[in-house]
């Protein structure tokens, strides 16, 4: 093949994955939206006490596995398999693949449900000893946390049909799966919690509890048409003895773990905050302060690391079984690349204007000034390893999609015992509280995804390692130059400006603004194009669709 072709092919590949991210990073942007608004109706009605603390437990036990499935192992064991029996054996055996999946997940995460709600207590006390501390909260925990255990099998299913769907180059449907399990949730919670609960005998809590497990509902129903419209239809069969079930199988133990680090850190933590006192709010207050900071570092690593991932992953499994490794390292260091000019300058963004931000959307009602300062330190310093966590959620699934399962898992327990040792460290000794448990999680990601970086690169031969510096230099210096004059202007406007919502929301009317116009001038100043595409990449989306309008008014 002459090397134009091959070239034209490349760069085709390249932008193919980067339009997909678009459409992806949309979809995941209207999840993160609403799973805002969700829980800025969380903080008005709960706040951050006693209440919110033990359905963040409750809730973060199933939604643990809702991470690692949907957006970690089962895609990355799942796909690449599907991926290449559906290459080599038709669209038959991929749906009896799909079916036997199914079956399985319903067989073995619906025992786990069961003895998830039998051994409920025991899982509570082991993940938040400091709850026994405080007169009915452990109890609360277990209750809520039985209540929406049943929710991690209809999400586990959610996420074997996203892989479905992302193979056929289906992105938009599963993506935006999420956004009907957020809003789903708020409105039967928010229904059998405050409307019908009191004549049912239902705690507002427990009935955002029930409505948890209906989003999840929601969230697998909407996709079930998508699958359909593919020819896959859903019918019992379980057959441990198939290759591809358990070829699965086999990366899937070590793809759980490989993806678990940030997850399994998450929960360290909380068992860490649960302990600790504050001086105005005592027991309550740290376990939630983690939590909605936590929350909200996630839109960006959503939109951008999960999307790439998400888009990366069908195209870096099909170069791989074809062993395309050029094709397969120019997709990855370009994934990169993009994933680099969207995470530097919002991890920055965050770390200035992460208080307006979080009182802006949380502070009112139980939520006060206190909890707004509180959630912004742990916001900040959760940012300083976004670029660690998108990086992750990106070289993770390049080795699944070279069968290798093993080296994430290693550096993902690797990763876990690292921070064990610097939160207990940062806590214990030098006394630095919560806020030292974000900083840990945040040093964890960073060294993590650079040794997942380095392992590839030695794997593959290289990964276009100076291409890679040379962008992210650049994308660093433009960061800067926007930095510095957004830093100075918000520490003015801080002392000027009154700090309730109308306040934060004035400070990021004109912030915002600015900080985008001065990235974007930075960025044309230092040659960064891929702000250009990356541009281009979420716009298409609504291009082809005003397009595709005009087009049926004219005829």
């Amino acid at each position: 093949m002459p090397p134009s072709t091959i070239n034209f092919e490349r760069t085709t590949q390249s932008e193919k994955v980067a339009r997909s991210a678009g459409v992806v990073s949309i979809a995941i942007a209207m999840s993160r939206v609403t799973g805002l608004l969700r829980e800025m109706v969380m903080a008005q009605k709960f706040g951050a006490g006693l209440a919110y603390d033990a359905f963040l437990l409750g809730f973060r036990i199933p939604n643990l596995t809702r991470d690692l499935f949907a957006e970690g192992a089962l895609s990355a064991a799942f796909v690449p398999a599907f991926t290449e029996t559906l290459a080599t054996r038709g669209h038959e055996e991929a749906e009896r693949l799909s079916n036997l999946v199914a079956s399985a997940i319903v067989a073995i995460v619906g025992l786990v449900c069961l003895l998830g709600m039998i051994f409920s207590p025991q899982l509570v006390w082991l993940l938040a000893p400091g709850y026994a501390a405080v007169p009915g909260k452990f109890a609360l925990a277990v209750h809520l946390t039985r209540i929406m255990f049943p929710f991690l099998l209809v999400v586990a299913l959610a996420a074997q049909a996203m892989g479905v769907l992302n193979t056929h180059d289906k992105f938009a449907v599963p993506a935006l799966a999420s956004t009907f399990f957020n809003i789903g949730s708020l409105v039967f919670g928010l229904s059998i919690g405050f409307w019908l609960g009191p004549h049912l005998g239902i705690s507002p809590i427990e009935g955002m509890g029930y409505g948890v497990v209906l989003g999840g509902v929601l969230q697998l129903v909407w996709q079930i048409p998508s699958l359909r419209s593919l020819g896959f239809h859903f019918h019992w069969d379980l057959d441990w003895s198939h290759p591809g079930l358990r070829q699965i199988s086999r990366m899937m133990i070590p793809a759980i773990l490989g993806n678990a680090a940030v997850q399994i850190n998450t929960m360290v933590n909380t068992n860490l905050a649960s302990r600790m006192y504050d001086p105005l709010r005592g027991a309550d207050g740290p376990v939630s302060w983690l939590a909605y900071s936590f929350r909200f570092m996630q839109f960006p690593l959503g939109l951008f690391g999960v999307a790439f991932a998400s888009a990366m992953l069908p195209s870096v499994a099909r170069s791989a079984a074809s062993s395309n490794f050029d094709e397969f390292r120019k997709t990855l260091s370009r994934s990169l690349t993009m994933m680099f000019v969207l995470t530097v300058p919002s991890s920055i963004g965050l770390i200035i204007l992460g208080r307006p931000i979080i009182g802006a959307i949380f502070q009112g009602g139980r939520f006060e000034l206190y909890d707004t300062q509180r959630t912004a330190l742990a916001l900040s310093l959760y940012s300083i390893g976004l670029l660690g966590y998108s990086a992750t959620k990106i070289l993770n699934p390049a080795f699944y999609a070279l069968s290798d399962a093993r080296t994430p898992m290693y550096i993902s327990l690797f990763s876990v015992a690292v921070n064990f040792v610097a939160a207990i460290t940062l806590t214990s000794y030098l006394h630095m509280g919560y806020s030292a448990l974000a900083l840990s999680t945040s040093v964890v990601a960073i060294v993590a995804s650079l040794c997942l970086f380095e392992l590839l690169r030695r794997k593959l031969g290289g990964i276009e390692g100076r291409y890679l510096l040379h962008r992210f230099v650049r994308i660093a210096a433009a960061s800067l130059v926007m930095a510095i004059p957004l830093a100075v202007l918000y520490e003015q406007m801080s002392h000027r400006w009154a700090a309730n919502r109308w306040g934060y929301l004035g400070i990021l009317a004109i912030c915002l603004p600015l900080g985008l116009i001065l990235f974007a001038i930075a960025a044309h100043i230092f040659g960064v194009n891929e702000l250009g595409l990356a541009a281009s990449s979420f716009l298409r989306p609504f291009r082809e669709r005003f397009a595709s309008a005009r087009a049926k008014i004219r005829n």
